[in-house]
């Protein structure tokens, strides 16, 4: 009986130990609705898209013919919204790529006269210096510059003709006030800038033009006719 005992409890021990011990079930894995990975591809999408615009470019459609021959009418163009963006710091300006106006960089900046309207025109008078015009020819400081740029619709007049009151062919001297700028066309007969509105504030200005992603003519309607009139030469056409 002993023995029995003995068997029925080694027996009873050697079944608890081989018996397997309950297995939890894993929690269930969670996954999310296809319509809600859409969803939030699309909002990632946006936010950045409207970061870019925000703060670092922006496109923009040439709609005169005040920058011709350089930019035509239906030229598309990118501008650089970051180039010139204020810093506090030295840091900042250390390690962002952070550029100082200089003459010549065409921007595009909000029109004086009416902030809603976005104007472009090339950079010729800095703060502080004297900014004259005569016989259609720009001085800067009394010096002139030279523009290889410009276009002009009628022949300049003559060196040392009487001054006539045309802005076109005269104006100033004038001297640019701090934080501002004195702004020009390079289709100088046709460019309403500073000559007519005066300076431009430097808190107006919205990026600087790099360079045309599209353009087209002005003729042309519908899909091919866009295209067919489409000015392929153009495109990616750095500005400058």
């Amino acid at each position: 009986m002993q023995e029995m005992g003995a068997q029925m409890a080694n027996g009873k021990a050697r079944g608890g130990a081989s018996a397997a011990a309950p297995v939890e079930a894993a929690p269930p894995v969670y996954r999310k609705s296809t319509v809600r990975e859409y969803f939030e591809s699309i909002c990632v999408a946006v936010i950045l898209a409207l970061f870019v615009r925000t703060f670092v470019v922006q496109a923009f459609k040439i709609p005169t013919g005040s920058m011709e021959n350089n930019l035509l009418i239906g030229d598309h163009l990118l501008v650089n919204k970051f180039v010139f963006a204020p810093t506090l710091s030295t840091l900042e300006r250390t390690l962002l790529p952070i550029d100082p106006i200089r003459r010549g960089d065409i921007l595009v900046f909000k029109y004086p006269e009416d902030p809603e309207r976005d104007f472009i025109k090339r950079v010729i008078g800095l703060p502080g210096e004297t900014v004259e015009l005569r016989a259609k020819k720009v001085y800067i400081d009394g010096k002139p510059i030279d523009e290889p740029y410009v276009r002009y619709l009628f022949p300049p007049p003559p060196e040392g003709s009487t001054t006539d009151f045309d802005l076109r062919n005269t104006y100033g001297p004038a001297t640019v006030p701090a934080d501002h700028y004195f702004m020009m066309g390079d289709n100088r007969d046709n460019s309403q800038d500073s000559r007519y509105w005066g300076f431009m504030p430097r808190d107006y200005v919205k990026g600087k033009a790099l360079f045309i992603y599209f353009s087209f003519g002005e003729e042309g309607s519908g899909v091919t006719g866009l295209l067919g009139n489409a000015r392929w030469s153009r495109i990616l056409h750095q500005i400058h």
